[in-house]
């Protein structure tokens, strides 16, 4: 068995909600077939107050070892990098120095959402609470625990990064380090583990006819491609939300909600509202990934006027209007 911790910091818990959701197999399964033992959980165990702290003192001292170190939500370091503004209860200690200390006992550390990865929204404005993340100040490196961090094991923060994360992606990566298959090559530039991040939200998007075709949606609700005109960043996010659903269901633009890229740095402090499409002489600026620009706006053209009617009615409507149909053939 190896052993698990898992503590919160400032952020709203999303994670572990969306983690209960884990199916086939459920959260417990999970970890139970991959051998992970969970030493503490803030909303799983029962354990709280003086037994809490002991435990925690006791990874510290080396009396219980620490395989595994999750952190959920970010690393409040104010006022004036004390980190006062965020005591463990029962304690009078930062929650901050009780991170420290058990990420030098930690095999492998984990952050897990955008929070814990980057800072995210608990970062956004003026960031009174001067909230970071654990290796990582939005895309800069360094955060808490500094860039040239390195757990036990060798690795640096895994970022399971994302607002809130899939319960796929925690799992899998829990079972990936469970099988000792885990290491540097499995995360990409940002630290994400590669097997959701080498995606884009763009792959499997229910709406990629549309995209296609530059059938574009106009308004919420409606059918059509949401990049050109409501902000959809699916080409640009590195997630696989529409590979996997969400509860083998849903995602963002599936439920008609724009990508918004929330497993990036920063995500939260957009240049440009959330709901719209920043344009510069009427071309999208967040152009899909690894297409030149040239290429996107040739193609786009030769794409809206190829564009069949069933398409364009579709797009701005807020159901389908026109089911696809056979073509007719000419038999003269």
């Amino acid at each position: 068995m190896i052993n698990l911790l898992w503590l919160q910091s400032g952020g709203c818990g999303g994670c572990s909600m969306s983690l209960l959701n884990a199916e086939s197999p459920d959260l417990i399964t999970n970890l139970e077939a991959a051998g992970i033992r969970l030493l503490w959980h803030p909303s799983l165990s029962e354990e709280s107050g003086s037994e809490v702290i002991g435990l925690l003192q006791q990874i510290i001292n080396g009396e219980i070892p620490l395989d595994i170190l999750c952190i959920e939500g970010s690393m409040l370091m104010g006022p004036m990098g004390t980190g006062r503004f965020h005591l463990m209860g029962g304690t009078g200690v930062p929650m901050i120095e009780w991170v420290r200390q058990l990420a030098l006992q930690a095999q492998y550390t984990v952050a897990v959402g955008s929070c814990a990865a980057y800072g995210g929204i608990t970062a956004a404005g003026d960031n009174i609470t001067e909230a970071t993340g654990l290796q990582y100040d939005g895309d800069l490196s360094g955060g808490l625990l500094g860039a040239g961090y390195r757990a036990g094991s060798g690795q640096s923060v895994i970022n399971i990064a994302g607002c809130p994360t899939h319960p796929n992606w925690v799992t899998e990566t829990l079972l990936q380090i469970s099988l000792d298959e885990f290491n540097a090559d499995q995360v990409d530039n940002l630290g994400r583990p590669r097997s959701y991040a080498d995606h884009l939200v763009h792959h499997g998007c229910a709406r990629n006819e549309f995209y296609e075709y530059k059938a574009s949606a106009e308004h919420p609700g409606e059918q059509g491609c949401m990049m050109e005109n409501m902000g959809c960043l699916g080409t640009q996010a590195h997630a696989d939300c529409n590979i996997r659903p969400w509860n083998g269901e849903g995602s963002c633009t599936r439920g008609g909600y724009a990508c918004i890229n929330c497993t990036a740095p920063e995500f939260e402090e957009p240049a440009y509202a959330f709901t719209k499409t920043r344009k510069i002489a009427g071309i999208p600026v967040g152009l899909p990934t690894d297409m030149p620009k040239a290429w996107f706006v040739a193609l786009a053209s030769l794409s809206k006027a190829a564009t069949p009617e069933r398409l364009k009615s579709n797009a701005t409507s807020e159901r389908i209007i026109y089911p696809p149909s056979k073509q007719k053939h000419d038999k003269s």
